[in-house]
Order: C-alpha cells, then structure tokens, then sequence
C-alpha cells in the first residue's frame, strides 16, 4: 500500500485505499474479463473512470496480465503502434522467457526511447513507414496471444480511432482482435455518443463485439462516508453537514469532489467548523477565473450565451424551448441547436439521460458552473 500525504487523489490510481467504492462496477468488469468478455466502458469526462480501470487491474487473478494505455493523444495509426509498444514495454516483465520474446520484437522495430520529463516512464517511438503500423500493431498482438497468461489490454479513449486519416481503422482492429482467445479488452471512452456509434450501430465492425458498462456518479452516503473516514483517520473533526454541502456543491462528479476535499484537508487542522470548505471552493473558482474568460475569447457569441445559460441553469431538458431561449435571449432555435453541436464538439457541454430516459444538457466543467452561478 503506497503511503500518501493527501488520501484525496486528483490524478492517477494510488491503490484500493485511496478509491472510493465502485465496488458492483469492479466486480462485473472482472467476472467479464475473467470469463472471457470484453467490456465497452462509458462514462462523462472526470467521472473516474480511468481509476476504475487501473484498479480493476489490480483486482485481476495473479494468472491475469494487465495492460493499460491511453490513445486520447494519439492522431493516427502509427502514434497508436507507440502507445501500444511503450505500454508492453513497461508492463511485461523482462525475466520470463515469453515477456522476453514480445520485448524483443518490440527493439527489433528499433524504437528510440525518451523519458517523459514530468512521470519518468519511458515512451517508445517507432520509425515506421506507411502501411507498416497495421502489420506491428498486428505482430504485438499475436505475440501477445501467445503469452502464457491471459492479458487484460485496456484502451482508454477509444473512441479516438475515428479521428484517424486512415480508413476503417475500426474495421482492421476488430478482424485482429475477433482472432484472438488469450486477450481481452477493454474500450473505454467519454465521447457517449462515438463509443456508442463504435458499439451500438450495427453497421460498424465493433457492434455488439463487448459487454456495455456506463458509470455515474458515486451515491452521495457512500461518498460521504469514504470522506469522513480519512478525516477521521487524520485526526480531523467534519461534520456530515458539511461534507454533504460540499458533494453538493461539487455535484458529486468524483474529480470535482476529490479536487475539493484535497483542498480542505490540506489546510484542516482539528475541528471545523460547517462553513469552513466555502473558503477553499472560492479560492478555486477565483484560480480558474482566467480559464473561464479564455472560454469566452474562443467561443463565438452565441455559443458563449448558450453555455452560459446552460451554466446557470445546471441542467437543461430542452434548449430549443420558447422559454429557455427567451429567459437567456438566445435567438431562434436553429442558432441554438448549431451552438448547441459546436459546444457539444468542443467538449465543453454534454447529453446525458437521467433515470427516467429524459435526455438532458449539462456543463461539463463543474467549477464554471459554480463560478457563472455566483455572478
């Protein structure tokens, strides 16, 4: 167990400790692996679901390998082969006979290897030529195929493969992948509406090929105890009035809580008292003012209204609505859907449905939120 200052982690997995529940997410994720099913993972941006992955890893039987990468930076097929080999590179140990096959393919590509100057991992670049990315991806694969343990590869951000220039990228995964018995995976993605493009359309290579899993938000008493815990454990006295205030306030999106929290914890000492976290919370919104107006600087005119109006309302069912446009003065209701695609585009809103199939709109930065409702 690694041993932290802050239990409240903004970024990256610390162990089980330091993760909060997920525990009915976590168990069908590895029956599904364990039982030979991929998985197709969604959730909103900053939900957690990145943690998910990385700690169902961990919860993997010891005859389990797995393998995590993250495409979101990736533009095409070859940067895909280098996430793809530094990933294996960093994962398979170099002391067994097959982990020593798979990593010595991957330095017969001759890879030049940095380190990246802000985690220490190394990252392989291969100089590969066109139409040679397929044909390694593929190679890795096999090798892969042959390990003697089952592998586990999670590709995070998958939905990523369909801004690739080159065609039917989805189409030449799927014919490698559907051959394999060995490896399974799991296509996680924020893009709703692409990975279920990906999964859900029968005319697409990947339709219905995995298992469908969408995470939420954490329950609000589920939450609300992990919270309380580690300020207990600390010393540190926060009454539920308080912790609930501030779930609320955070709108129980788990990196918005953890970001919160993070910052009460590193400046509580002993009791508090219930209006102790305000202080904090405005201290971040007054940090994040200068993101928010370069919002404005990148958005026409009408997209900054909208996402305004949407901001101020928290959630709204329907934006083409007499009332919505006329309360915020928004325009005509084909101004408002063409803002609405091109925010949606620009990952600054999303579309969700809530537990009675209403499809609804919401901002996706909870801070901004905050910061437009207390002007």
């Amino acid at each position: 167990m690694i041993s932290i200052s802050n239990p409240f982690i903004t970024t990256g997995y610390q162990g089980s400790e330091y993760f909060c529940d997920r525990e009915q997410e976590t168990n069908t994720l590895r029956s599904n692996l364990v039982n030979g099913q991929s998985t197709t993972l969604v959730a909103i941006r900053r939900i957690g679901k990145t943690g998910l992955i990385r700690h169902v890893l961990t919860q993997l039987p010891v005859n389990h390998t797995g393998i995590y990468l993250d495409i979101l930076p990736t533009e095409n097929l070859k940067e895909f082969l280098n996430v793809l080999a530094t990933a294996v590179f960093t994962t398979l140990p170099d002391q067994s006979k097959p982990g020593n096959k798979i990593l010595d393919f991957i330095k017969s590509l001759r890879p030049v290897i940095a380190f990246d100057p802000l985690t220490g991992f190394p990252q392989l670049t291969v100089d590969a030529r066109p139409g040679e990315a397929e044909r390694h991806i593929q190679s890795v694969l096999e090798y892969l195929e042959a390990y003697p343990q089952k592998v586990v590869i999670a590709i995070d951000e998958f939905q990523q493969i369909l801004s690739y220039p080159e065609k039917n990228t989805d189409a030449f995964l799927r014919s490698i992948i559907q051959s394999l018995n060995n490896v399974r995976f799991i296509f996680s993605g924020s893009q709703q509406h692409l990975m279920t493009q990906l999964f859900a359309d029968p005319s697409r290579p990947f339709y219905q090929s995995a298992g469908f899993l969408k995470i939420d938000k954490i329950k609000a008493e589920v939450y609300a105890s992990f919270i309380l815990h580690h300020f207990e454990k600390a010393g540190m006295i926060i009454g539920l009035d308080a912790i609930n205030a501030m779930l609320d306030w955070a709108d129980h999106h788990t990196y918005y809580v953890q970001l919160l929290c993070n910052r009460v914890y590193a400046v509580a000492s002993g009791k508090e008292d219930s209006e102790f976290w305000k202080i904090q919370a405005a201290r971040l919104l007054q940090e994040q003012e200068i993101v928010f107006f370069k919002y404005r600087d990148l958005l026409t005119k009408q997209q900054w209204l909208l996402l305004k109006a949407i901001a101020h309302e928290g959630i709204v069912y329907y934006p083409t609505s007499k009332g919505f446009i006329g309360k915020h003065e928004l325009g005509s209701p084909a101004t408002v859907l063409r803002s609405l695609q091109a925010l949606t585009d620009k990952e600054m809103i999303y579309s969700d449905y809530n537990q009675e199939g209403q499809l609804f709109y919401s901002v996706y930065d909870v801070l901004f939120r905050r910061w437009m409702q207390s002007r």
